[in-house]
């Protein structure tokens, strides 16, 4: 897996938007990789070339379709994140309503690049002959182990255990409009996988081993016929050795531009952290940790509101109660908890007053599969996330069209 096209790092060029595909002779999954939704985020792009100029001589072994797309096209030609917003954070059902009615909503470029990556996926869904799973490449500014992320279904976190690094829960409580949360609420089966530092060479090697493992996982080629999959494997269980294989979002220290966040060097993604410790400075003084953890994502480049998360370990047995929950479907009888109420009328969320239900009645919905949906004071609404049936882990759902 030596790197090619190394250019690309360091000198950004304009991709075309389908960066390519490889179709079966058989029907199958589709699977979906996009990369370089953030400009600065090339990694992606490169390993996804490799991936389909090897392919594509053995388009007779495959059942189904890879698809190929670039994500913000003119922020990779700049090198820089965004130019006016972050295309990774505006995935909602009315921004995409309105962006159908208005167009560019304000002529900014984002706005033209969600347009054409909407076309895109739709023409994606409605070519697929069978499931279609999503994997999202990116890079962090800071160095440190690849991991994976995602909406806590069944499906998706079969799909995260096929690529051997940490799995981390829990973001879409702490990030909102994600591309990934946006499809998978329409049934696409889809990982964000984060593969390194944007402007280290392997970070390129890691992508192309995750691609080749989704490949894999998505039933396009079977893995015994896929040696890529088990050099990419031991690759990436050599490069993430000794850290956790489950964790989950504790802390997100949101930022704005005014607050001149300035991120104090040495931190690596998983490094552990006291609580009380000093780890940036702003405006207003030091920034130091509210707990004690890992930290994930430290910001090291000009643009974006995360400074930094904390992240904690918890034990991979839990995924397994979890798996027994969902099957069994427990949840029917968690509305008889003290402080826990079921609306009638939305049969997938409950209601709970935290003065009453400790907080372990959150972590029983979160093991349950439900997300914080909203926050009022002392009460939380927890929604269960669509499509997380057990059966979907064989088969995958029926992708919806996007509204």
């Amino acid at each position: 897996m030596g790197l090619k096209a190394v250019d690309i790092l360091t000198s950004p060029r304009k991709e075309e938007r389908v960066l390519g595909r490889v179709t079966g002779f058989r029907e199958g999954a589709t699977l979906l990789c996009i990369g370089g939704l953030h400009g600065n985020e090339p990694a992606g792009v490169v390993a996804i070339q490799r991936v389909l100029e090897a392919l594509a001589p053995r388009r007779e072994e495959v059942s189904g379709e890879l698809v190929a797309l670039t994500g913000n096209r003119a922020a990779l030609a700049e090198g820089k994140r965004f130019l006016r917003r972050d295309l990774n954070r505006a995935w909602t059902e009315q921004r995409i309503e309105r962006l159908r009615v208005e167009g560019h909503l304000n002529g900014q470029p984002e706005d033209r690049e969600q347009v054409e990556l909407v076309g895109a996926i739709e023409d994606v869904v409605e070519r697929a002959r069978g499931p279609v799973y999503l994997l999202d490449l990116h890079t962090t500014s800071g160095h440190g182990g690849p991991f994976t992320t995602f909406g806590d279904t069944l499906p998706n976190r079969d799909f995260a255990s096929h690529i051997p690094v940490p799995m981390v829960l829990g973001l879409e409580e702490l990030i909102e409009g994600t591309l990934l949360a946006y499809l998978g609420r329409h049934g696409i089966v889809g990982v964000t996988y984060e593969t390194g530092q944007h402007e280290e060479p392997a970070a390129v090697d890691r992508a192309e081993a995750g691609i080749w493992l989704a490949i894999a996982a998505a039933g396009l080629v079977p893995e015994d016929r896929l040696p890529e999959s088990t050099t990419g494997r031991k690759l990436l269980q050599r490069e993430t050795e000794g850290l956790p294989r489950a964790l989950e979002m504790c802390y997100r220290h949101h930022i704005e531009r005014e607050d001149g966040f300035r991120m104090r060097p040495g931190y690596r993604n998983f490094q552990p952290v006291r609580r009380g410790e000093v780890v940036a400075d702003d405006v207003r003084g030091r920034v130091s940790t509210s707990r004690g953890g890992r930290i994930l994502m430290p910001l090291y480049q000009a643009l974006g509101q995360d400074g930094f998360f904390l992240i904690r370990e918890f034990r991979p047995f839990w995924l397994w109660v979890s798996y027994a929950l969902r099957t069994l479907k427990a949840d029917r009888v968690g509305g008889w908890l003290p402080g826990v109420r079921r609306d009638p009328r939305r049969p997938d969320e409950v209601v709970v007053d935290r003065r009453v239900a400790r907080w372990f009645a959150v972590q029983l919905f979160h093991l349950m599969g439900y997300r914080i949906h909203e926050e009022d004071g002392p009460r939380l609404i927890l929604r269960r996330r669509r499509f997380d049936e057990a059966e979907f882990v064989e088969r995958g759902p029926t992708p919806e069209r996007l509204p």
